[in-house]
């Protein structure tokens, strides 16, 4: 029942974060740029709980926001599912309880995903962009995904611990061999 309720939380805050990326952020952008906030609640999903649910959730909310916004079907989906599986990865890597550590491994999977994104927009639909134009974007939306981390760290360790705990196996001794 515990991941269940932790499941309808995450899609909850997925429609909470495009209400967010529809009505605030189209107002309040910094250099014309919006933070991607759909990246960080996918990464949370997986350092939180486990890649398998990160992956599982990043490619259905992927493929939602896929049909919401653009004309692609099926990149964000990849792409979230890749970011879901890395937080996953990361969680064994990384400590969660840093909030610098967990500022280093938002902003490089951030910046991971801006760059496949790019990378696949220029080689299915040979959009030519500057390059410059996209780093100075991309830095942008780091830093304005940085100083959102940095504000909302006590909440995203609060619940992310409780997400956790929920998803947690009883054995824990057999966890780690």
């Amino acid at each position: 029942m515990k991941k269940a309720l932790v499941i309808t939380i995450i899609v909850i805050m997925y429609f909470f974060i495009y209400f967010l990326h529809v009505n605030f952020f189209s107002w309040f952008t910094i250099a014309g740029v919006m933070p991607n906030l759909f990246v960080l609640l996918i990464l949370f999903t997986g350092l939180f709980i486990n890649s398998k649910v990160g992956s599982i959730v990043g490619f259905a909310l992927g493929l939602y926001t896929d049909f919401l916004f653009g004309n692609k079907i099926g990149i964000n989906a990849i792409l979230f599912l890749i970011v879901g599986f890395s937080g996953g990865f990361l969680d064994k890597k990384f400590s969660k309880d840093s909030r610098m550590t967990l500022l280093i491994v938002s902003t490089s999977v951030t910046a991971i995903y801006e760059l496949l994104f790019y990378s696949y927009n220029n080689m299915v639909f040979s959009a030519s962009t500057n390059i410059s134009a996209f780093l100075f974007t991309l830095l942008i939306e780091l830093l304005y995904n940085a100083l959102l981390i940095i504000i909302f760290y006590p909440l995203i360790h609060k619940y992310g611990c409780r997400a956790e705990n929920a998803f947690e196996n009883k054995d824990v001794l057999l966890r780690y061999f």
